[in-house]
């Protein structure tokens, strides 16, 4: 593969989950070796042997999963690991020597000061005395590309990031974007979306297991042209769905509190319902409390009061196991904190949440594992799903991002739940994947389904969703049909305005 990018534009990569976009950029910014070939960096060939040879050169990376530690303030994490490096470099580096300048005996405040000036002069205000753990997942990003900025890194490389992030979110760190376009800074744009690579690149190239198929301008290309560069096939993005086919109300919601886990009431007396045949949507900005009702929902947080129905039966404050076994099906919004344990094997984890049941154990009582009845199961939703694997014995750690959410997918909708709770369901994943799973929730919930639909993304809830319900500061502040709002009305809503707060807290 021979890639060029040039200095000064932003260059979007785009592909497939698992088609080898981070690989390709993780052996760029030194974390992974090269087996051949040869980077050159600004007209001089490089041997990255660590990230550290990569940040001399001027190269940052700010990663999907974020490298934080959510203990340590803004500036403790922005130095973090700093000093040490950068005097072991600091003898071979005009670079690195000057970096190292502010550090001497750890001066927190010269560290602090330097952290306003960066995030004033580009547009990414941050507290740096502020914890880690207390910032929104936008803000957190803010202080990873603060981290590369830091280090006087000219040449970004953004993995994925905008997958965390709400509408809005989105929107500011375009404009961040821009400003280091103009200012002569080279950005790499990870992504496997085919809107922001056509808002904000000025070139694009398209990766297909691990090839590269295609570099276009992006005044020469379109969204069809990229999909089908990407899967190789016309991809499909009008979701096709008949009039929803209404039944009893399977999932029943009713003046439910929740408290987060700083013990502060974040769902404020929500009620509503979700049927069979339908796709009930809950729209909202990040933060608002979506997490917290999910939780509650699915067995994972015990609420402050209100009650909550399953065909009739109230599963209020029973855990998630019980919640399970009683016909719920979660899809987390956290992948790797809720939905796997890294540590396990790809078919250990197709088969978390029912390997106890009679269909995967053997034996006396049932007490062993059916191994061959987990095989052929995983080897069957890896199929059906399109997700990647090296080995169905590979920790699930070794699948990209978005190979781990596909395994997820796979595993909550497989085995005919009453309920799907579906928190961010294709949040990275690419465009054939997120078709596929948007085709698989339409034909469940066309033989009879219900699914519970959590996004920020309104394009996804208002495609997928028969009814919409937005989410703001934690209550529900309206639920409308897709055909008696618009997407604008949605999104003020979601954002809190034009919400009258007398109708705070409605129900169906």
């Amino acid at each position: 593969m021979t890639l060029r990018i040039e200095e000064g534009e932003v260059h979007g990569l785009l592909g497939e989950n698992g088609a080898g976009k981070s690989t390709l950029m993780n052996i760029l910014y030194g974390l992974l070796s090269k087996d051949s070939g040869r980077i050159v960096i600004k007209g001089e060939e490089a041997d990255l042997q660590s990230p550290q040879d990569a940040i001399v050169r001027g190269v940052g990376m700010v990663h999907q999963h974020f490298k934080l530690i959510p203990t340590l303030t803004v500036t403790e994490n922005v130095i973090l690991g700093l000093e040490s490096t950068l005097k072991r470099l600091g003898a071979i580096s005009r670079r690195a020597s000057g970096l190292i300048k502010p550090f001497i005996r750890t001066d927190y405040k010269s560290a602090e000061e330097k952290i306003r000036r960066i995030s004033e002069e580009n547009g990414l205000i941050v507290d740096p005395q502020a914890k880690v753990a207390d910032l929104s997942v936008g803000l957190q990003q803010r202080v990873e590309i603060i981290k590369t900025l830091y280090r006087d890194a000219d040449i970004l490389i953004l993995d994925e990031p905008t997958s965390v992030l709400t509408p809005h979110e989105v929107d500011e760190l375009f404009e961040t974007l821009e400003a280091f376009r103009d200012s002569g800074k080279t950005i790499i744009l990870i992504t496997h979306k085919l809107r922001e690579p056509m808002a904000l690149c000025d070139r694009i190239s398209v990766l297909r297991d691990g090839s590269l198929v295609g570099t276009v301008n992006r005044q020469d290309t379109s969204p069809e042209e990229l999909a089908e560069l990407m899967v190789g096939r016309p991809v499909v993005f009008r979701i096709e769905k008949a009039p929803a086919s209404i039944g009893e109300a399977v999932l029943s919601v009713r003046e439910l509190k929740v408290a987060d886990s700083r013990g502060l009431t974040r769902v404020r007396g929500v009620s509503f319902e979700v049927h069979a045949g339908e796709i009930f949507g809950i729209a909202g900005v990040e933060g608002n409390g979506q997490t917290e009702l999910v939780e509650a929902i699915s067995g994972l947080r015990r609420p402050l009061g209100g009650h909550i129905f399953l065909s009739g039966q109230d599963i209020a404050g029973q855990n998630a196991r019980s919640v399970r076994e009683a016909g719920v099906s979660h899809i987390p919004e956290d992948r790797q904190k809720r939905g796997l344990v890294l540590g396990y094997n790809v078919r250990e984890n197709m088969v978390l949440g029912k390997h106890h049941t009679d269909r995967f154990t053997s034996g006396p009582r049932g007490l062993l594992i059916d191994g061959d009845s987990i095989l052929e199961t995983s080897e069957k939703l890896v199929d059906d799903f399109s997700i990647k694997v090296g080995s169905l014995k590979g920790q699930v750690s070794t699948l990209s991002g978005g190979n781990q959410q596909k395994l997820i997918v796979a595993r909550e909708l497989a085995f005919g739940p009453k309920l799907v709770i579906a928190a961010q369901p294709t949040r990275g994943l690419d465009v054939g994947a997120t078709e596929y799973i948007h085709n698989v929730l339409v034909t469940m919930r066309d033989a009879g389904g219900a699914l519970l639909l959590v996004t920020a993304d309104l394009d996804e809830v208002w495609s997928l969703a028969d009814r919409i319900g937005v989410i703001f500061d934690g209550q529900l502040v309206a639920i409308k049909t897709p055909e008696e709002t618009s997407m604008q009305e949605l999104g003020l809503l979601m954002a809190g305005h034009g919400v009258d707060q007398s109708s705070q807290g409605v129900s169906n």
